[in-house]
């Protein structure tokens, strides 16, 4: 089986210590540290063409979405969209 290869980033990889990652950087971090299975996810919004104001919303959004059974923005799609508008 071919495991699919996991972009890195700074946020994500630990090239850049804790310390330094902004706050949506950080949110990230934590997300991906705690379930890893989302991390596809969470790399989709991070990457989205997003302002970061709008990417921290959305990357909020989707956490929140977490724990909030049907909620839309458990679909990254959507939270950037929500957070793009």
């Amino acid at each position: 089986m071919v495991k699919k290869k996991v972009p890195t980033s700074q946020w994500h990889d630990g090239s850049k210590p804790i310390e330094e990652l902004g706050e949506t950087e950080l949110m990230a971090h934590e997300l991906v540290s705690e379930h890893l299975d989302l991390t596809p996810s969470v790399v989709r919004i991070m990457s989205a063409e997003l302002e970061d104001d709008q990417r921290h919303a959305a990357l909020a959004a989707f956490r929140a979405s977490l724990s909030e059974l049907g909620d839309p923005n458990r679909d990254p799609r959507v939270a950037i969209a929500n957070a793009s508008s």
